[in-house]
């Protein structure tokens, strides 16, 4: 479709995957650390923790038993990227799942599949037996399991994940202990999400290199993003790390765009007077893969609103931060908006959004402060009248 596009294919790109295993089954797991290390990966649900450093911390930990988990809980508005992948490329998120296994000593892994997904049990049950059996042929001891997700946006939260797993209501738990030391069943677990999963695996195909050979120094290697809203060219698309907001818009935008949503409805609402100088990565607007492009008869009035609506619903309500915080920022703007409350409000609000942040107890609760702000600052007029 474009250069960018043309230059990046290793997350659809047809591989031997059991030809990989084969080789991974002779590598030496420091080996396949370094590799993984040199890549300068980082884990693509958007906050970018140094895969590497997962794997090894997991590695180091002593136990009789451990874990791998596959992240599928796709709940992000506007991200629906994973379910592609799993629909193409199961095999290769089942081969990034085995090697981190191998890596870490995890007899058993998991795929905890977002409940919307469920159509997808009957092809990924196939493809994870016929798996099975081949890495037991391999000698790698190793069996995939799959379970089916709550429907709760919270569950994408790695601890509520690992609750949810375990039978329990999808709340985050107190940090630290990190999955990596204290996880499933109170074993070490690593969980990565679908994306990650595939890139460790052509990462150790190509012994490290091509990887690192897209993207910056800060934000190595490529990303696939979901493209919705006012955009001429809609779908899945695997593009570098490092690329502008107006690069982008160049793209996918329809000559119109007035902004663009970076990471779905906890992320950062970024205007078109700063598409030049904003940079999606980690240097600059980190994501997901949520891109949600607004053009000039959008109501960004609407849009906050249907973005705090949906944090209100899906926050768990175990911390009062989250809980109540949520609850006002929606009744506080619609009070601006109806002339209830004077437009001087909107500060206060701000204030309870930052506070929202470092006073919430899970990723959901701080995030909210993302879209919150960054349209009230650059939308404030349209927040207000």
């Amino acid at each position: 479709m474009n250069a960018h596009q043309e230059r990046v294919n290793l997350i659809f790109e047809k591989i031997d995957t059991l030809g990989l295993m084969e080789k991974v089954m002779k590598l030496g797991n420091d080996k396949i650390l370094e590799y993984i290390k040199e890549s300068g990966l980082k884990g693509r649900g958007g906050a970018g923790f140094p895969t590497y450093l997962k794997w090894k911390l997991a590695a180091d930990q002593k136990s009789d038993m451990k874990y791998v988990i596959c992240n599928a809980d796709e709940g992000e508005p506007g991200t629906f990227k994973d379910r592609k992948i799993l629909e193409e490329q199961a095999d290769k998120v089942f081969t990034g799942m085995a090697i981190c296994a191998k890596v870490i000593g995890a007899p058993e892994g998991y795929v905890y599949l977002r409940g919307e997904y469920n159509y997808l049990v009957p092809l990924l049950t196939t493809k994870m037996n016929t798996f099975n059996e081949e890495m037991q042929k391999l000698g790698l001891n190793f069996t995939l399991y799959l379970r089916s997700g709550s429907g709760a946006y919270i569950c994408g939260e790695e601890t509520a994940l690992i609750e949810s797993m375990e039978g329990y209501r999808g709340e985050a738990r107190n940090k630290p202990p990190y999955p990596v030391e204290k996880g499933y069943l109170g074993k070490p677990t690593v969980i990565n999400n679908v994306e990650t999963l595939v890139y460790c695996a052509m990462i150790v195909l190509n012994e490290g290199g091509k990887f690192k050979t897209f993207g910056t120094e800060i934000s190595a290697g490529s990303k696939v993003f979901s493209v919705s809203g006012d955009a001429d060219v809609e779908g899945i698309y695997e593009l570098e790390l490092g690329m502008t907001i107006q690069e982008f818009v160049d793209l996918f935008g329809d000559g119109d765009t007035k902004a663009v949503q970076v990471g779905g409805a906890s992320g950062f609402c970024v205007p078109r007077k700063k598409f030049k100088e904003t940079i999606i990565g980690f240097e600059g607007v980190p994501t997901g893969g949520s891109m949600m492009l607004f053009n000039s008869t959008r109501s960004m009035y609407h849009i906050l609103m249907n973005y705090m609506e949906f944090m209100q619903e899906e926050s768990c309500g175990q911390c009062t931060p989250c809980r109540v915080g949520c609850q006002q920022l929606v009744k506080g703007i619609q009070a601006i908006k109806h002339k209830k409350r004077p437009a001087s409000y909107l500060d206060d609000l701000v204030k309870l959004a930052k506070t929202m942040r470092v006073a919430s107890k899970c990723g959901l609760g701080q995030s909210v402060a993302n879209p919150f702000i960054s349209i009230v600052e650059n939308f404030r007029e349209e927040i207000i009248y």
